[in-house]
């Protein structure tokens, strides 16, 4: 089944591209877990329209929740050293892969790119710091982006802020699958790069667990199965 465009008619007319998103993250988890080895799971993790509204926030008053004793209720901290413009992750459509030999310890992540992720530099930036993370603790990572609405590529925009040169993205709807290895004791990202496109089959890329292991993520039977599932019309 080729992709589809989900952020235009007529099938953004049919159908709300989140629900669908939202249904891909539980699938592909879905999926994995048919082929992860013992110890291991993956779920997905979705949410959308997080947004902090600063002005409500800056008149909510301080509240303590310690246990309260005759000092602690005249107690109250100090003006803050400094209040500045911060934007946290807004939409997150993931899949989390665990290991649970030492607890529940993340190791490879999927993220489905949203449109809330590539509106504006402090999405984009909170979006890649996210990515960033991620690949600076080891974690496999892969980013999806088929949003057909905006032009900004985040893969572009999480090398540079690596502060590295890597070749370009000629689409901007594509697959990355990202690999933090050592190699003759140096640390290496590994990069395997595909676009997409519209009306074309979707590839199979690595999916690299912190650890050593890697299996095959199979975005082509996972879409299939998505739509199929969700009733998604053919294109006409």
């Amino acid at each position: 089944m080729s992709l589809r465009d989900h952020f235009f008619p007529p099938l953004s007319t049919k159908r709300h591209w989140h629900s669908f998103h939202n249904a891909w993250s539980t699938y592909l988890a879905e999926n994995l877990n048919q082929l992860l080895p013992e110890g291991y799971f993956a779920e997905p993790n979705v949410q959308f329209g997080i947004e902090i509204d600063v002005a409500t926030l800056s008149e909510v008053p301080l509240t303590s929740f310690a246990q309260q004793t005759p000092e602690s209720t005249q107690w109250s901290p100090r003006p803050p050293t400094a209040t500045l413009p911060f934007q946290p992750t807004t939409d997150s459509v993931e899949v989390q892969i665990f290991n649970t030999q030492a607890g529940p310890t993340l190791v490879g992540a999927i993220e489905l790119v949203s449109p809330a992720n590539k509106d504006r530099p402090t999405h984009r930036n909170a979006f890649t710091s996210k990515c960033q993370t991620y690949l600076q603790q080891s974690i496999g990572l892969v980013i999806v982006d088929i949003v057909t609405t905006l032009s900004a590529n985040l893969h572009h925009n999480l090398m540079q802020q690596l502060s590295l040169q890597t070749e370009s993205l000629k689409s901007d709807l594509y697959v990355v699958a990202y690999r933090v290895a050592e190699i003759d004791g140096i640390s290496h990202l590994s990069i395997w790069q595909e676009p997409l496109t519209i009306g074309e089959p979707l590839p199979m890329v690595p999916l690299f667990l912190k650890g050593g292991i890697f299996l095959p993520l199979d975005l082509e039977q996972t879409y299939t199965y998505t739509c199929t599932k969700q009733r998604i019309p053919d294109p006409v």
